[in-house]
């Protein structure tokens, strides 16, 4: 497992999906599609051209992803295996987040693996709703509300 001093040192890019497109799927390919089973027709979808999209690097090596939806919805969080523990989620999480501020978002959701649902507790979103199944992993709605000051 890789270091917190390690993850803060990677460098993120934030870009359209035209810019980070290719490396922000090899880092889901390897998550989603063959370490989860996930079908590679449910992973890429018809909001990535929509997203703003981020990528970790470990030199030129994409090791992390996320995204944000037009509508404030995050999404597509995977962080490659020697990475997991590190911080590196949470920094892309961070990320993701104040980007969704930035945007004018008041709220931000997203529908969070059941196994993932205290990461994203510990960042402060809350869940609603009942369970249910996205591509045979079970899932919870979450929500992070802006706070007013």
């Amino acid at each position: 497992m890789k270091s917190i001093q390690e993850a803060q040192a990677l460098r993120l890019r934030t870009g359209t999906w035209d810019e980070l497109g290719e490396q922000a799927l090899q880092v889901r390919l390897a998550v989603f599609v063959q370490e989860q089973k996930v079908p590679l027709e449910e992973e890429v979808d018809a909001q990535d051209p929509l997203s703003v999209h981020v990528v970790a690097y470990e030199g030129e090596r994409p090791v992390a992803t996320g995204r944000l939806l037009a509508d404030g919805h995050i999404g597509r969080l995977a962080v490659a295996a020697p990475w997991r523990g590190s911080g590196l989620g949470r920094r892309i999480l961070d990320h993701l987040i104040e980007l969704g501020w930035q945007a004018g978002h008041a709220e931000l959701r997203l529908a969070a693996q059941c196994q993932a649902q205290l990461f994203y507790r510990k960042r402060g979103f809350v869940e609603y709703g009942a369970i249910f199944d996205d591509a045979g992993i079970p899932h919870i709605m979450m929500r992070l509300e802006k706070e007013r000051t």
